[in-house]
């Protein structure tokens, strides 16, 4: 027999936030333990959500960052929903061989879609021929989708990301979840709670105002907790990374095609586009870390030599070095690039933001070959941006395409990052947080590859 459990990840949560604006986290904490958590390199959402689940590292299930370079389609993607990407066995299939009868729901955890679970939810916008992006979810089975949206509405795509993002999303995922653990009785249950990684990363972790987000979406965690424990379950919060203070974006694409080695084309539009397979080298960035994909094995080297002199670049690791951090796989580039605690790394490459293609003004994950934070902002230059987003909005009603250009291109704007490891003797406030209703699984501190283990001892004894 197993004990139902409950995991709450909301994502940037720190050992240092717990405190007076915790209060719900804290009354877990109180039953039994919290401590800081170790991370992975990256300290991303699809690596570390990898890593929790099969307990390995990226080597092993590589999931190397949030998106990488498919060498045999020459092209980058991000953010893909499949679950056939994580290589390795996840906490639900070694509870299955203990227990037939064990069941999952997994709410909004990436690499949701054709997961081995019995239930999950997951954003996955509809898009129509004529050019539209219309709110929609995925589901598994299908009927739940319809059965939470006829309760709770239509999920709040733009309040999931993009520059209105907010607690709405992260509430309407609470109570998706709620319903579908009163409903269904998973003995697993997995939720995904974004909020703080909005304006951590707008306004970074050093303003007060961060206050307000903490309590926000400890409200919201708290909706979770109550049913959690009415029926019995343990809960587990935790999250994935922690988000620094930063002040330097690092044009790590620029720097490579002034030298040389990435290649950009003009399309018919009079924009450039990063032309993948033509490119010696280019990076695929994504926050704190980029991963450098070189096609001569004779510029490996020169193209190190070139990025270690970068202001803001702290290692430039090599096949063997990413060894020591577990990143070393086969999606991997030829070198992966952290930054320092204070920088990040941009998509951008163009040299004229006259070039810039036509998706770096809107909210666009997919087509762009790295991370964007800045699409979290409406660009501050537009003079009457409100009216803008009100055109293009009835363009939408009335069914005409629409191009929601109202994301800037100053990347300096960015305050908080986040994707390397944390420094020694600062894990508490620069690193992930573990806290859990049990004493029976207590520790001082955990290692994210031991999570996996510690659930299972925590439901199975």
């Amino acid at each position: 027999m197993h004990r139902p459990l409950v995991v709450i990840n909301v994502v940037g949560l720190t050992y240092e936030m717990l405190g007076p604006d915790t209060p719900h986290i804290n009354r877990v904490a109180s039953q039994g333990f919290a401590c800081p958590m170790g991370t992975v390199l990256p300290a991303v959402t699809c690596s570390a959500q990898a890593t929790l689940l099969t307990g390995t590292l990226p080597r092993e299930h590589g999931i190397v960052a949030n998106g990488w370079y498919f060498r045999d389609l020459s092209e980058v993607w991000l953010w893909r929903q499949s679950n056939r990407l994580v290589q390795g066995e996840r906490i639900y299939d070694v509870a299955r061989k203990r227990d037939p009868n064990y069941s999952v729901a997994k709410m909004f955890w990436w690499f949701n879609m054709y997961a081995d679970v019995n239930w999950s939810v997951t954003p996955r916008p509809s898009y129509p021929a004529d050019g539209r992006k219309l709110f929609d979810s995925y589901s598994q089975p299908p009927e739940l989708k319809d059965e939470l949206q006829n309760q709770l509405g239509v999920f709040p795509l733009f309040k999931f990301w993009g520059p209105t993002a907010n607690i709405e999303s992260s509430r309407w995922i609470a109570d998706a979840s709620v319903h579908v653990f009163q409903r269904r009785k998973p003995s697993l249950t997995l939720v995904y709670l974004p909020h703080l990684d909005y304006n951590l990363q707008r306004i970074g972790p050093s303003d007060p105002r961060i206050r307000e987000d903490i309590r926000a979406v400890d409200a919201e965690a708290g909706k979770i907790i109550a049913a959690a424990q009415q029926q019995g379950a343990d809960v587990v919060i935790l999250s994935e990374y922690a988000i620094t203070d930063v002040d330097r974006p690092i044009h790590i694409n620029r720097v490579l095609r002034e030298h040389g080695y990435l290649t950009a084309r003009r399309e018919i539009g009079g924009w450039e586009t990063l032309d993948f397979g033509a490119s010696r080298a280019f990076a695929m960035s994504d926050h704190q870390l980029a991963h450098v994909y070189i096609q001569r094995p004779g510029d490996v080297q020169p193209v190190a030599e070139l990025l270690r002199r970068m202001n803001g670049v702290e290692h430039v690791l090599d096949r063997a070095q990413q060894a020591a951090f577990g990143i070393d796989h086969e999606r991997s580039g030829e070198l992966v690039v952290v930054s320092d605690r204070h920088s990040w790394f941009t998509y951008y490459f163009w040299l004229d933001d006259a070039l810039a293609p036509d998706y770096a003004r809107t909210v666009d994950i997919h087509r762009k070959p790295g991370y964007d934070p800045v699409e979290l902002f409406v660009d501050p230059q537009l003079k009457f941006p409100k009216l803008r987003v009100a055109r293009r909005l009835a363009q939408k009603l009335m069914g005409f395409r629409y191009y929601m250009d109202v994301i800037g291109l100053d990347a300096t704007i960015v305050k908080g990052s986040h994707g390397r490891l944390p420094d020694a003797g600062r894990e508490a406030s620069d690193g992930p947080v573990f806290v859990c209703s049990s004493k029976r699984i207590e520790t001082d501190s955990l290692p994210m590859t031991d999570v996996k283990e510690r659930l299972l001892k925590l439901q199975f004894g």
